[in-house]
């Protein structure tokens, strides 16, 4: 966990090659509190993507089940939203894209795992884990992602979930 990380902590981080993983649900869940206690500064500055990227860090985005539900489209969201559940935006300089917000739940857990051979991305020989999307998190408005309906779920080849049609 770096949740609550220094920038000088991610200089080392950058150095050493270590792969932090952030918490961004964070910024909805708790970011209300943590701007009251821990005063905006260091409250804007919980879970720094933009920064880690910007040094170059390598890092993974999680969920901390069962402190907050697993659902990977509402993670992305709160990485590029930064939304607190009253509203507020917690940390507007360390949103990222989407693209990142992707990445760090695919492909960097893939490599922090040192499983990358075999997932995190889709490609001949790798275990065919992905989910079909009702909507590309990549174009559809920021503020959405986290409403997109996942259609199938296909593990290592077989299909696991479909959504019946009409639901």
């Amino acid at each position: 966990h770096s949740q609550f990380v220094r920038p000088d902590q991610l200089d080392k981080y950058a150095d050493y090659g270590f792969i932090p993983s952030f918490f961004t649900n964070h910024a909805f869940y708790w970011g209300d509190v943590h701007l009251e206690n821990l005063g905006e500064e260091r409250a804007n500055f919980l879970s720094p993507l933009k920064t880690a990227t910007e040094k170059g860090v390598i890092y993974t985005n999680h969920t901390d089940y069962i402190i907050t539900p697993i659902d990977q489209l509402f993670l992305l969201w709160t990485a590029v939203n930064r939304t607190s559940r009253s509203g507020k935006i917690i940390g507007k300089s360390e949103r990222i894209s989407p693209w990142e917000g992707l990445k760090a739940i695919t492909i960097n857990a893939a490599f922090q795992h040192r499983e990358e051979d075999i997932k995190g991305s889709i490609k001949e020989g790798k275990l065919a884990d992905f989910v079909i999307l009702e909507e590309n998190p990549l174009t559809v408005e920021a503020n959405n992602i986290k409403d997109i309906q996942i259609l199938e779920t296909i593990k290592e080849g077989e299909t696991i979930f479909k959504r019946a049609s009409g639901d």
